[in-house]
């Protein structure tokens, strides 16, 4: 059993050198496992004549496109940290995690030089740009690489400096190593019996834990395949699922609304190839859940993950008669536990608070941050996830929310979740999310943002007497707002605490 990253790839580099590992649907183009090979030795000896040696930081601020997904995996492989940077950050807060990281090289995508141009004049570091084009399947070939590779990282070597998308505050970077991400990796292979057969379609991007860990790393260690666009296409998905013939889909519930909605009511949808459809990074709604698979005729899996565990924490059954709709399922890979937030007291089923992890794809510790560390586990050594949820009696979980997205109204706790699936019931609603605003009497109240589907209107107090049949008075959203569309991280992820500053005032 692979123990790093490395030790999978020479497995794979002695049977299937020539097999495709990452496809390009826009151009054609393939980058196989041998072509990572000869990658991986021309990065080093870039890296080594720029005097970043193994260990060494190299950050990554590109858009997706084979090649991005190629030297995401060449610098771990050569021995090196890779730092991913959110394209959809702000540039002062990528200037901090540019600055925070220590890196030495950015790894920067063609058409993205000004933007960094940008955030480097904000940053105190000056680290090397190394530009490169995503669709190009053969980077740096001017460069000779070293006659002996570069040395084998060991297992508990850092390979991933993964900057958490930084909603509640500062960013902070998980760090994570070659252990955690290996049997992370293998987890979810083995979860989902996947295989050298078997090719992933995936849109996310790869500055995501969820782009990095699920849709790359899992199939790259199953020895498969990645389909890997430059960006959703919501016009273009199924094209490529007909002609690439993945037969697993990596999708979010942004991905999922957007393929619901664009769907022909007169055609019959129907893929073979696909034996299921994985989505995770955020709730999915039952409705959208089930709808999606009676449009498409392809299994939904309902998962959860998180940075600091390498995207791996609850998964529902590859068994159909076993998956729970509204459930993210059961551990996977790890332990998980529920607890009261203040005392620490492990709860009964049933019981809702913080839900806890441990296991080997749990980070040991945020990078540089020794106080954060600290109030990210429990005092017995658990990782905090900052979610609120319970686990029925089946051990299946269950998220109602965040710590701190939790609307208090009157001394009641309100999960969002419950608001936001009455809202996206309704035949007009295509996106929605419920925040708590401040209110002289209650504390806070509710308000509802909600994204119309195409061509649909939505009347603001239809709307309230919609929700006022499914919650009761009480959890009924007393301000609506129409948006054109929702704050979103950049893995699909509504972010409450931010579209609360942005339309919570004056409501």
């Amino acid at each position: 059993m692979s123990a790093t990253l490395r030790e999978a790839f020479e497995a794979h580099l002695a049977l299937r050198p020539a097999q495709p590992l990452f496809i390009s649907p826009e151009t054609g183009s393939t980058l196989g496992y041998g072509d990572l090979a000869r990658q991986t030795a021309r990065l080093a000896a870039r890296l080594e004549e720029l005097g970043v040696g193994p260990g060494g930081v190299v950050a990554l601020y590109a858009s997706n496109g084979l090649q991005t997904a190629a030297l995401f995996l060449a610098t771990t492989l050569a021995g090196r940290v890779v730092a991913p940077m959110n394209l959809l950050a702000q540039p002062a807060q990528l200037a901090r995690a540019l600055d925070h990281s220590g890196c030495g090289v950015v790894l920067v995508g063609r058409g993205e030089e000004e933007a960094l141009s940008g955030v480097l004049a904000l940053a105190s570091r000056a680290p090397v740009p190394l530009v490169f084009d995503p669709d190009d399947p053969d980077a740096f070939a001017d460069v000779e690489p070293a006659r002996c590779g570069p040395p084998a990282p060991a297992a508990d070597a850092s390979a991933l400096l993964m900057y958490t998308s930084g909603t509640t505050g500062t960013p902070k970077g998980a760090l994570l190593t070659h252990a955690n991400l290996a049997y992370a990796a293998r987890t979810v292979a083995a979860w989902h019996g996947l295989g050298p057969g078997d090719r992933c379609l995936s849109a996310l991007p790869l500055y995501h834990i969820n782009g990095q860990v699920i849709a790359t790393l899992t199939p790259f260690v199953s020895g498969g395949s990645i389909v890997v666009p430059r960006r959703f296409s919501v016009s273009q998905w199924w094209s490529w699922v007909e002609r690439w013939q993945p037969t697993w889909l990596n999708l979010v519930p942004t991905i999922v609304a957007y393929l619901l909605s664009a769907a022909e009511p007169a055609t019959s949808y129907r893929f073979p190839a696909v034996r299921f459809a994985r989505s995770a990074s955020a709730p999915l709604p039952v409705e959208q859940h089930r709808a999606f698979e009676r449009t498409f005729g392809i299994p939904v899996i309902e998962a959860m993950g998180m940075t600091e565990s390498a995207s791996v924490v609850f998964c529902n059954p590859q068994d159909p008669a076993r998956r729970r709709y509204g459930s993210p399922g059961l551990p996977c890979g790890v332990e998980a536990k529920v607890i009261d937030p203040a005392s620490e007291r492990e709860l009964a089923a049933g019981e809702v608070g913080e839900i806890c992890l441990r296991g080997p794809n749990v980070m040991s510790r945020y990078h540089d941050a020794v106080e954060e560390t600290r109030r990210a586990f429990t005092r017995d050594g658990w990782l905090r996830t900052g979610d609120l949820g319970h686990r029925d009696a089946d051990g299946y979980y269950y998220i109602t929310g965040r710590l701190k997205e939790l609307i208090i109204k009157g001394g009641e706790n309100i999960a969002p979740r419950e608001i936001d699936e009455a809202l996206l019931r309704h035949p007009a609603v295509l996106e929605a999310a419920a925040v708590g605003v401040p209110d002289p009497a209650y504390g806070e109240e509710i308000l509802a943002c909600v994204v119309p589907k195409p061509g649909a209107r939505i009347e603001t107090e239809e709307l309230r007497a919609f929700c006022a049949a499914q919650l009761g008075r009480y959890k009924t959203p007393r301000y609506v707002r129409v948006l054109a569309e929702l704050p979103k991280g950049p893995s699909g992820k509504v972010q409450r605490l931010r579209l609360r500053e942005l339309v919570g005032k004056g409501h």
